[in-house]
């Protein structure tokens, strides 16, 4: 039985902010499995500020999608039909499915989630790539100590929750910057942070200086641009910052804004370095089954906001840049 996936495809390089010409919704009938295959039916869609970047025509750490292909996007679904050895029907399964209803995979980068263990979105949150990026990024890269000051930026949204709640796992002091009044709360009050600077509503810089008077040790840096100025201008000595995102940067119709604090880094004898959760494949299972066992013990949690209708996907990507979700953004087919 031939079945119809709706799709949406990327019609145009966004100049900005991406616009709802950028992209192209269609429904194609999909060909009859061959051998070695299988058939998703997609329920859940993450959203990412990467797939900003990954709509860019420019060298990066991945290829960008072309025009007219499925929009990258990691997923979760369950398999509906089966010619593979290792998938079977009714399967649940995680994997780069794109942001369409249906697809087809042979099961390359395809691992199978179990629903009884967590909720399905969960898998695309802290014990998805997300998880990953802040287990990997904060403990490879950023190597807090027990006592040192953390800060993260972004510390409402999906990484930056779940990397300052690591530190605290860790031992750390830790302090968010996030967009307004209710988020500094969430950050706070729900995720356990020691406090959060609203860089809407004050100075980040004398928020820094307020709340970091030791300096910071570890910047897990999320959106670029000032703040990340304001961070490089407090570091302690032998920080380590750790570049995950520059949100603040990716709809940029100018050139990207550099760190003009850069030689804060040369004073104080730190390290500012880029990462990339692709880079750690091979140990996802590590992380995975360490953070499954913070959130059994309530040590780590989960934060999904779940925006229902594929059809509503241009708008519910832009809720990244508005700064309008909280944790994981994730779209439900």
């Amino acid at each position: 039985m031939r079945t119809t996936t709706s799709q949406f495809r990327l019609a145009a390089r966004p100049e900005g902010l991406p616009k709802p010409g950028d992209w192209e919704y269609v429904q194609e009938e999909l060909p009859e499995l061959a051998a070695g295959e299988f058939l998703v039916g997609v329920s859940h869609i993450s959203l990412d500020p990467a797939m900003r970047g990954w709509m860019n025509d420019v060298r990066s750490y991945i290829p960008p999608v072309g025009i007219g292909e499925v929009m990258r996007a990691a997923a979760i679904g369950e398999v509906l039909g089966s010619e593979h050895p290792s998938f079977v029907v009714g399967d649940h399964v995680s994997g780069a499915f794109g942001v369409q209803s249906h697809a087809i995979s042979d099961g390359k980068g395809v691992i199978k989630v179990d629903p009884g263990l967590a909720s399905l979105p969960v898998y695309l949150g802290v014990l998805g790539l997300t998880g990953m990026t802040a287990y990997f990024g904060l403990l490879d890269v950023g190597k807090p100590e027990a006592g040192q000051t953390v800060v993260v930026s972004g510390a409402a949204g999906a990484v930056g929750g779940v990397a300052g709640q690591i530190a605290k796992i860790k031992g750390c002091r830790v302090v968010g910057i996030a967009g307004g009044a209710d988020k500094c709360r969430h950050v706070v009050e729900d995720l356990g942070f020691d406090a959060c600077i609203d860089y809407k509503g004050e100075d980040v810089g004398a928020g820094l200086r307020e709340h970091c008077p030791d300096r910071i040790d570890v910047y897990f840096d999320n959106v670029g641009g000032d703040i990340l100025d304001a961070a490089l201008g407090r570091l302690a000595m032998h920080a380590r910052v750790v570049i995950c995102g520059a949100i603040s940067q990716y709809n940029a119709t100018d050139k990207v804004k550099g760190p003009s604090n850069y030689l804060s880094l040369l004073v104080s004898r730190s390290s500012m370095t880029g990462m990339v959760v692709f880079d750690y494949a091979d140990r996802y299972g590590e992380a995975a089954v360490q953070m499954a066992g913070w959130m059994a013990d309530g040590r780590l949690h989960s934060q999904v906001d779940i925006v229902p209708g594929l059809e509503t996907f241009p708008d519910t990507l832009l809720k990244l840049f508005r700064g309008e979700n909280v944790g994981k953004l994730v779209l439900q087919v």
